[in-house]
């Protein structure tokens, strides 16, 4: 990590070339999910796989995305957050040159494989690289914020940019056009990023690696392939990491950290942020181009002008936090995201008056996600030293890759309850909607003011109980949040 950490909001040039590389990481990492998803047609064509086998294409991804970052984001704690970021960085340009070059569906598959890996161990390390960047609270609260926007921007610049890419080159160029980026950001990284400390004589919990890992794995896959079999295994294997956990002397995670509210909660609130997200986005995806027989260009632009303006959310959404807490910023997004599919029950099969509908809805919809979304990440990684932020963002990670993979299947399910397309999708919204209230309640109680200092937004007047300045010195055993927190443990 960069280890000219600033004590005021502004930050030193050296954190701010740090900041640059990471966030353009990020960047780089969300625009290539997109990009990829355009090109997934013309992908299945090139290499000869048929469009019921194209969703392993998705899978092939979401597996090692899903079923390692947790113990990736623990390596990067143990032996280095630096050098496990170049490595993911360099898989994921060996992978994307893979994929350019595949002429078969083995190589394909194989490439988006080593993606997934490559997602697992550079995103967690990033982000606690970038988290530990910055020292003080407001300003570590509005770089997440921007990196939020980013996120949100990369997503929707991929879906623009893809569509045109793809059509006036080749899908290979899907790929082929990580790779310059990431060549950049490997010879940037050494001289503007510094390794993280080490600690000293921690081991690997090798037994909670591979329960959880295998818990996960077959988790993602149940949901993905809707397999029962593979979702019993997982909660079982899932069930004795719980116990492993609580006999090992190193445990992989701390049960105590999984039992703060602020991690619990923070987390929950991501799922259900992603979860309806990503089912919204599929159902209106469904709606528009089945029922409206709008074209798949028109769709995406429909989706990518909100897309681009939701950016803006992010940005805000760091200063919000810093003025009135995660707390309520995270509660206030996830109302925000699913109050304004309300409209959306309003849709019928005349496209006009629907688009008058949706157009609106997504605006606000998306700034309430990206909103949300931030405010989660917060929530999530507040409270903890340093040592702990690779595990901290490897749980926010993990939050969101399974998240975004059970988010489709779960609303296709919802709308295949319904015999009608137009009947199905607005069923969906309803679940959605209930789901999201009965979330902002659990949430809203879960990260309750427990007696502990608020973050940066509450003056010393009004906070509940003052803390000695000495005892708010030691990170243990009372962690003082190192974000912008209502409240943590």
């Amino acid at each position: 990590m960069a280890e000219n950490q600033s004590t005021s909001e502004q930050l030193s040039s050296a954190q701010k070339l740090a900041l640059f590389v990471l966030l353009g990481a990020q960047f780089m990492l969300s625009v290539d999910f997109s990009i990829l998803n355009v090109a997934l047609p013309r992908m299945g064509e090139g290499v000869g796989l048929s469009l019921a086998d194209l969703p392993w294409v998705a899978s092939a991804y979401a597996l090692p995305a899903a079923g390692f970052t947790l113990l990736f984001g623990r390596i990067a704690d143990l032996f280095g957050r630096r050098r496990l970021f170049l490595t993911g960085i360099a898989l994921l340009t060996v992978a994307s040159l893979l994929g350019g070059f595949a002429n078969n569906a083995a190589m394909l598959l194989s490439a988006r494989v080593l993606q997934g890996f490559a997602n697992a161990i550079a995103i967690p390390a990033a982000m606690a690289l970038l988290i530990t960047t910055v020292s003080d609270e407001r300003a570590r609260a509005r770089v997440l914020g921007l990196n939020g926007a980013l996120l949100s921007g990369g997503f929707t610049v991929g879906a623009l940019v893809g569509g045109s890419l793809v059509s006036a080159l080749d899908w290979r160029w899907a790929f082929w056009i990580n790779v310059p980026v990431a060549v950049a950001i490997m010879v940037l990284t050494p001289l503007v990023i510094k390794e993280s400390v080490r600690p000293a004589g921690v081991k690997l919990d090798v037994p909670g690696a591979v329960t959880v890992t295998a818990g996960l794995l077959a988790l993602v896959y149940g949901v993905s392939m809707q397999s029962w079999i593979a979702l019993v295994v997982g909660a079982v294997l899932i069930a004795a990491f719980w116990f492993v956990e609580l006999k090992a002397k190193a445990p992989l995670v701390s049960l105590t950290l999984l039992n703060r509210p602020n991690i619990k909660w923070g987390n929950y609130g991501g799922i259900v942020a992603f979860v309806m997200a990503s089912g919204v986005n599929f159902g209106l995806t469904l709606y528009m181009q089945d029922v409206l027989k709008m074209a798949p260009f028109t769709t995406g632009l429909v989706f990518g002008g909100p897309g681009l303006v939701a950016v803006v959310a992010g940005v805000i959404a760091g200063r919000m936090i810093g003025r009135y807490g995660y707390r309520n910023v995270l509660a206030v997004g996830l109302l925000a995201q699913g109050l304004t599919t309300v409209p959306l029950l309003l849709t019928g099969t005349s496209t006009t008056p629907s688009l008058a509908l949706i157009v609106p809805s997504l605006f606000l919809m998306y700034f309430g996600h990206v909103t949300a979304v931030v405010a989660y990440t917060v929530t999530a990684t507040s409270g903890l030293d340093d040592s702990q932020q690779g595990l901290a963002t490897g749980l926010a990670t993990l939050a969101q890759q399974i998240a975004v993979t059970i988010g489709i299947p779960i609303f296709g399910a919802l709308v295949a309850a319904r015999t009608d397309v137009l009947d199905g999708v607005h069923f969906a919204m309803q679940v959605q909607i209930v789901v999201i209230l009965v979330s902002v309640a659990l949430i809203w109680i879960g990260l309750r003011d427990r007696g502990i200092p608020a973050g940066p937004s509450s003056s010393a007047a009004e906070r509940q109980e003052p803390v000695d300045t000495a005892e708010a010195q030691q990170p243990a055993p009372v962690p003082v949040p190192r974000k912008v927190s209502e409240n943590t443990v």
